[in-house]
């Protein structure tokens, strides 16, 4: 330990997720989420993402009661950052759990605590395996149960000496930590409402002695398949309702800034700031680009609903949320970097790469390289045969890319 450092401080000081929503807000725009991905959501994808504008980033659901008997568990699940680099090097995170048991989900919160920035419970996993054991979205039927799980967690991080409340020095301090839930809807909406209106507490006061800090909702249900459209009218009816009391985070078909199948005064060209671009990528737009959709003008108007969170377009294109429309190639350099600091296993690392190489979730289908380069690349067995091929393949594309350009220039 540093000489002169407040052992009573927390290990990795973060900055309490409220005040990014508050950021962004002052910002003129969304706040930006990286969803959990099981196997994906690790360390250098979160660095990536946070390096091109994304606030905030969740781990993979980890299985709370593994997590609390574990160190093994411990050490492979919740990845962090050091010091290195300062407080600004941070990646704001939130360690998402798959729990149905208020004493196991508190105990894990506590654990977590020191190094992230808040603690979210996964009510929205459509999985049969998470389902069968009372995780993930089966706890969209057992609201009492869920209200229960994270008044205990606030509770338990309270005591441990946590400043989990909202008023302005709880969230001012480098204490402070959030708790979350993040669900699924209901078939009927009414049975989703009495679920928000159970776990939220505050019997629609204000707000400021709510059980959670913010809502994520991802509009499908259980059963929905991710290629069917997001629920907007759900959407529109649960922001409505419960948007001026707690954030709202939307996940699902946050494919490009210029694409989202709703607007909002977050996405007012006059009203928002200019996100990160790099000049070298000349197929870098921002988020201001008007969309060249007629039908956006007739698009549903959600005022209160605070942020966006993308979890497969963000994987394909990390820098999504500095307003590119495809990945570019230095995301793949900086995820390269962050690996060498913070590896992943070689199938996954190599899973990360052809998802950034390929066409992405947006109307622009270009990719960095082609399909059969891309599979190339998966034939690799070894680090030194995946920087080569990469380095080959980047060579190539770049000869395709100049090539195309003179052709233009001489038309």
């Amino acid at each position: 330990m540093d000489s002169g450092v407040d052992e009573n401080e927390p290990l990795y000081p973060t900055l309490h997720p409220l005040k990014l929503f508050d950021a962004a807000k002052s910002q003129g725009r969304y706040l930006y989420a990286c969803a959990p991905m099981v196997r994906y959501s690790k360390l250098a994808f979160r660095q990536t993402v946070h390096h091109y504008g994304t606030d905030l980033c969740w781990t993979p659901m980890i299985l709370a009661k593994e997590f609390n008997r574990s160190a093994v568990a411990r050490e492979s699940d919740l990845s962090i950052s050091t010091r290195e680099g300062g407080p600004q090097a941070l990646v704001p995170t939130i360690a998402q759990f798959g729990a149905c048991s208020p004493l196991e989900l508190a105990r894990a919160s506590s654990l977590a605590a020191p190094y992230v920035s808040g603690v979210d419970l996964n009510c929205g996993c459509p999985q049969s395996w998470a389902c069968a054991e009372s995780l993930g979205a089966a706890l969209m039927e057992r609201r009492e149960l869920v209200r229960d799980m994270v008044v205990e967690t606030r509770s338990r991080l309270a005591r441990d000496g946590w400043a989990v409340g909202l008023s302005d020095e709880h969230i001012e301090s480098t204490r402070g930590r959030s708790v979350t839930v993040k669900i699924r809807v209901h078939q009927d909406l009414r049975r989703t409402m009495d679920f928000i209106d159970t776990v939220l507490g505050d019997d629609g006061a204000c707000g400021w002695k709510r059980n959670i800090d913010w809502l994520t909702i991802h509009p499908r249900t259980r059963k929905t398949p991710s290629s069917t459209p997001i629920d907007l009218e759900a959407l529109e009816i649960l922001t409505e309702k419960y948007g001026k009391r707690v954030p709202v985070l939307v996940s699902g078909d946050v494919f490009t800034l210029r694409t989202l199948p709703y607007t909002s005064h977050l996405l007012d060209d006059s009203n928002r700031m200019p996100t990160f671009t790099s000049s070298a990528d000349s197929t870098a737009t921002t988020s201001t680009t008007p969309s060249s959709n007629p039908q956006q003008n007739h698009q549903l108007h959600l005022p209160n609903l605070a942020g966006l969170m993308s979890a497969r377009a963000l994987l394909a294109n990390p820098a999504l949320f500095a307003g590119y429309e495809t990945c570019p190639w230095e995301a793949v350099d900086v995820f390269l970097a962050n690996l060498a600091r913070a590896p992943l296993i070689l199938k996954s690392s190599v899973h990360h790469l052809t998802e950034m190489l390929g066409p992405g979730y947006g109307p622009d289908k270009r990719a960095l390289i082609g399909k059969r380069d891309r599979e190339k690349l998966t034939k690799c067995g070894n680090w030194i045969d995946v920087l080569d091929c990469l380095e080959e393949l980047k060579a190539k594309a770049w000869v395709a890319t100049a090539a195309e350009k003179r052709v233009n220039n001489t038309r």
